[in-house]
């Protein structure tokens, strides 16, 4: 059994069977990823896809390659980041909300994955934040709205600057302004 410490473990919910972690579990047999490195496989898989404000260090290896998203939709991949059982790194979030950000997504799909998979309250909490940032924001609005009973976490899971990036004003990153990173 896997001691690390785990993202359910700080919001003290359970973990439940996961039809969408057997799938990827069986992903990362056909692709050689050993199951102690599925966090940096979901890293890989995330920048392969665009979502670069998290990467693993330069010349990591092994690097995996990208799937088909018909092997795995982008929308499952946000929400096999946002699992309770995923190891509680913070900053891997952001790659989940940078994915969301970019409007891409097909929301309904993303909704309905995260209730299956229990990753409702994370998204919930992460659209919470990143609504502070661009309250018009279109997908984060969607989540904010299907996950609203969701309860919030009783401690931060991230913060809200943590998805966002400074506008530079007159040449300098002042802070008076900030946009979603996308």
């Amino acid at each position: 059994m896997d001691k690390r410490p785990m993202l359910a473990h700080r919001l003290g919910v359970s973990i439940h069977c996961s039809p969408l972690d057997f799938k990827l579990k069986r992903l990362a047999d056909r692709h050689a990823v050993p199951q102690d490195q599925l966090e940096e496989w979901l890293v890989d898989l995330a920048n392969h896809r665009g979502a670069r404000v998290v990467e693993r260090r330069i010349g990591a290896e092994p690097e995996w390659p990208d799937l088909p998203a018909s092997q795995l939709g982008d929308e499952e991949l946000a929400v096999l980041i946002c699992q309770p059982q995923r190891l509680d790194h913070p900053q891997i979030l952001r790659l989940a909300a940078q994915l969301v950000s970019k409007g891409r997504l097909e929301l309904d799909r993303l909704i309905l994955t995260a209730r299956r998979e229990r990753a409702d309250r994370i998204l919930g909490e992460l659209a919470r934040q990143a609504l502070r940032v661009d309250p018009s924001h279109p997908a984060w609005n969607g989540l904010a709205r299907a996950f609203a009973k969701s309860p919030s976490p009783s401690e931060p899971l991230i913060h809200w600057s943590r998805l966002a990036e400074p506008v530079p004003h007159h040449g300098v990153c002042d802070g008076q302004s900030w946009r979603l990173v996308a």
